[in-house]
């Protein structure tokens, strides 16, 4: 089991290790990107100069198994967790994983999640996907989805594989949702591309292979600071999905956790988000202007709206309706 956990630890992001001097001590399995999950630790010590934190960074999948290979041995190692897989949380939750905490922060955040789940685990980001477009091939950006079924994005529009990516399966089901299964057809019948992974597709469009993806805004907005001639547009109907904190119910650093949680709901925390180029959950945070992203209030009232349990249940499913119509396979 020891060598298991050891696999798993392969290609995670390791945060600084604990100051001798610190009387507690935090560690965050986390799937957010290095600097934001960096600049979030630098802030919280600084504010808690009595706890040190250390944290784990790697893909959702990745953490998740991860925790199932500490549980088996008898202990999970994080004290906090923080991902973009809505799912994972309600299943940790109905696995009585998940800590029971209700921050003063509650009252003051735009939150998405159901009732019964508040106190076991809290929306931290927005994440919303748009559509990013090559601005040397799309002079007119998309104004609706539809659009992404007409002539000018005939083999030339990318979307990850659901199978492979959660937030791809969450964007996929959301579309099907609002449009139905003729939507999909249309992107078929138009020859509209699959992707690994949510990078990949983002990638494909900055370099001109692609000339439109499915598209993160975190990672779209990283592509552009570094240069890459893409845009991000939002059509009516926006795709947000939460990407929710919880604190493990083993955690021997409650008191800890329970500061991070506030810290990271907070509006100084919440404005360390906003910089990185994602939604904040506060609306009193302002977004640089530079990532030209809508104001979170207004993607709320914009976002299709989520029925997780049912996601959850129809996964399998709309998973291989998608494979069938898209790469004409079960």
């Amino acid at each position: 089991m020891r060598f298991l956990i050891c696999l798993l630890f392969t290609g995670m992001v390791f945060g600084p290790a604990f100051p001798a001097y610190a009387a507690e001590k935090l560690i965050v399995y986390t799937s957010m990107k290095e600097s934001l999950i960096g600049k979030l630790r630098d802030g919280f010590v600084k504010k808690h100069l009595g706890i040190a934190m250390d944290y784990q960074s790697a893909g959702a999948g990745k953490l998740m198994a991860k925790i199932a290979a500490e549980r088996e041995s008898g202990t999970v190692l994080a004290d906090v967790v923080w991902t973009s897989e809505v799912p994972d949380f309600y299943n940790m939750k109905n696995e009585g994983l998940l800590a029971e905490y209700a921050s003063p922060m509650l009252a003051e955040i735009l939150n998405p999640l159901d009732e019964n789940v508040k106190g076991f685990f809290t929306p931290a980001r927005l994440g919303t996907l748009g559509i990013a477009i090559n601005t040397r091939f799309v002079k007119t950006p998309p104004a609706q989805w539809a659009d992404l079924t007409q002539k000018e994005y005939q083999g030339a529009f990318g979307i990850a594989n659901p199978s492979l990516s959660g937030t791809s399966y969450m964007s996929v089901a959301l579309l099907v949702k609002q449009f139905g299964w003729t939507f999909i057809e249309k992107l078929r019948d138009n020859k509209a591309k699959i992707g690994k992974g949510s990078g990949q597709v983002i990638d494909d469009t900055a370099s001109g292979d692609l000339v439109a993806s499915l598209a993160v805004d975190y990672i779209t907005n990283d592509k552009i600071a570094k240069g890459a001639t893409l845009a991000l547009v939002y059509p009516p109907e926006m795709l947000v999905v939460p990407s929710p904190v919880a604190i493990i119910k083993t955690s021997p650093n409650m008191n800890a956790a329970k500061k991070f949680v506030d810290f990271l709901l907070s509006k100084e925390g919440q404005t360390i988000i906003a910089g990185e180029g994602t939604l904040p959950v506060r609306a009193d945070v302002t977004v640089p202007e530079a990532f030209k992203l809508p104001k979170p209030d207004d993607a709320m009232k914009r976002a299709i709206k989520i029925d997780y349990l049912q996601i959850i249940k129809e996964k399998e499913n709309t998973v291989k309706k998608f494979s069938e119509i898209l790469q004409g396979k079960s």
